[in-house]
């Protein structure tokens, strides 16, 4: 067996959302995976089985798959899906001849052992990595949560072989990001457990200081372990877009970003959808092409006497019931009514939830019918234009005029997708509470319209004001906006971990 000194450090990483998962939190651990590799690690992944992203949650992107380093290796434990198991005929032998009892053992298990139903995987995951490390041993183990139970597999497998851990809280565990306040009750075996683990973890990551700070806050004795990691945006799946927006020459882009390669799942537009939005295109091309009108690019204002292309809004994002979707729709019919916004659209391009279910609860909140608007009713703008894979969103991104951050949780929620937005350096309006800690990644971009609240008449003037903004885009406004992106490229917020990692492996 090589030294240490003679070979390349080897990680285990505990991402249970992993490629082609589409889970929101994937794109940090696929990009933590490739950024390790590319530095000369050797990866290893424990994620998900698959049989549980396909038939269980249905909630895959097979073409995001493609963009995982091929010489990272991938190992899918098996995981007890006795709270998701729907058919008698998918029972184990147990659970059908003796119910009670089998319930009985797996409430044991959620309540004196670790409480997460994820935590089946997680110890099929020690057993799987202890026959990797006995063959060619692990020289650090990063683990990434949700599920939280990946921690639970670090703190076990570095009690049986001394190996260091470093423990990833893309989320968090015991803090209810959407009230602000402990997500478990004093005495809870949660509190524990995250005791425990954070004692004897190498370092803990946040990815914001505001979630730093109130970990290290209710646990000071390990708070000099903590840093933030902040998310950012894929330059490598989103170069050629925004190559564009910054004027370099690009080379040529997707044909479509329609969502047709995209898997098939929770949030495919309905074909009355697509036929009406098709109509509604048609119908705007006849319309100008009456008028003499010319759709100018890039936001330029039209020479006087030529009407402009109506504005493009756009979400782009898996919806989901915590965002404060009504208040968006709402703001948004009051905002096309001004002139300037007149026939304005705001496009929703992403899965409607993470579930099989979700789809109809969050059309209805957003006011959207499947087939023609009845006669009379005011047309709100709002489009469903169905998924979008992960490999396909920069041409939507280019072809919007203002993007729409809509966010739910308080003032710990920071949420990856702004990163995005902000690369193409478009006008970005805020529609979520005041506060949250995505406002300090936006501080100091220069298109930022940010109504600070969500009293609807003030999210539409705030959109009126975005809309404006984006008719009257010059470039140097984009460059000098794309600038404040540039600090945020997964490469940038990830090389202080990498280095973390190192110095990890280096003293242990």
């Amino acid at each position: 067996m090589k030294n240490r000194s003679e070979r390349r450090p080897r990680v285990l990483y505990l991402a249970f959302y992993f490629p082609p998962s589409r889970a929101s939190g994937v794109y940090r651990a696929r990009a933590t995976a490739n950024h390790l590799v590319e530095k000369g690690w050797d990866v290893t992944v424990c994620a998900a089985p698959l049989d549980f992203l396909y038939n269980v949650i249905g909630s895959v992107d097979e073409e995001l798959s493609k963009t995982v380093d091929p010489r990272i290796r991938v190992e899918r434990p098996s995981l007890n899906q006795y709270t998701w198991q729907q058919d008698l005929r998918e029972y184990s032998w147990l659970r059908r001849s003796f119910p009670l009892m089998a319930k009985r053992v797996y409430m044991f298990s959620q309540t004196k052992l670790f409480p997460e139903r994820y935590s089946s995987w997680a110890w099929a995951s020690v057993t799987r990595a202890l026959k990797l490390h006995a063959k060619e041993r692990f020289d650090v183990v990063v683990a990434t949560g949700n599920p939280f139970a990946s921690f639970g597999a670090a703190w076990l497998f570095n009690k049986v072989t001394g190996v260091p851990y470093v423990m990833d809280y893309r989320d968090s565990w015991t803090l209810d990001l959407f009230h602000d306040e402990p997500a478990f009750p004093e005495g809870h075996i949660a509190w524990q457990w995250e005791k425990r683990m954070l004692d004897k973890a190498s370092a803990a990551v946040f990815v914001n200081e505001a979630l730093r700070g109130w970990h290290a806050e209710r646990y000071p004795e390990v708070a000099d372990r903590m840093m933030v990691v902040p998310n950012g945006w894929d330059a490598d799946v989103l170069p050629k877009a925004v190559e564009q927006a910054a004027g370099v020459a690009p080379a040529e882009l997707p044909a479509s970003a329609s969502g047709e390669d995209a898997a098939s799942g929770e949030g495919a537009a309905s074909g009355a959808e697509a036929a009406s939005a098709e109509e509604a295109a048609s119908a705007e091309e006849a319309a100008n092409a009456a008028s003499g009108a010319v759709e100018v690019p890039g936001g330029q204002a039209a020479p006087a006497g030529e009407r402009r292309a109506p504005l493009k809004f756009t979400y782009l994002g898996t919806l989901t019931a915590k965002q404060p979707v009504e208040e968006m729709a709402e703001a948004f019919k009051i905002a096309r009514r001004h002139p300037d916004l007149a026939d304005a659209e705001l496009q929703i391009h992403g899965h409607l939830g993470f579930f099989k279910n979700s789809p109809g609860t969050l059309k209805a909140r957003l006011g959207l019918q499947d087939g023609p608007r009845p006669e009379g009713v005011e047309d709100t703008g709002l489009r469903y234009c169905g998924p979008v894979s992960k490999t396909e969103v920069g041409r939507v991104y280019e072809e919007s005029d203002v993007l729409v951050f809509l966010a739910g949780g308080g003032k710990y929620v920071t949420s990856g997708k702004i990163f995005e937005y902000m690369a193409f350096g478009h006008p970005i309006v805020s529609v979520h509470q005041p506060g949250i800690a995505a406002q300090d990644v936006l501080d100091g971009y220069p298109l930022w319209f940010n109504a600070d609240s969500l009293d609807v008449e003030e999210l539409a003037a705030s959109m009126v004001a975005a809309g404006k903004a984006a008719r009257d885009l010059t470039p140097e406004q984009r460059a000098e906006a794309r600038k404040h992106a540039d600090t945020y490229t997964r490469e940038a917020t990830l090389i202080p971990f990498e280095r973390r990692l190192r110095d990890i492996v280096a003293g242990s």
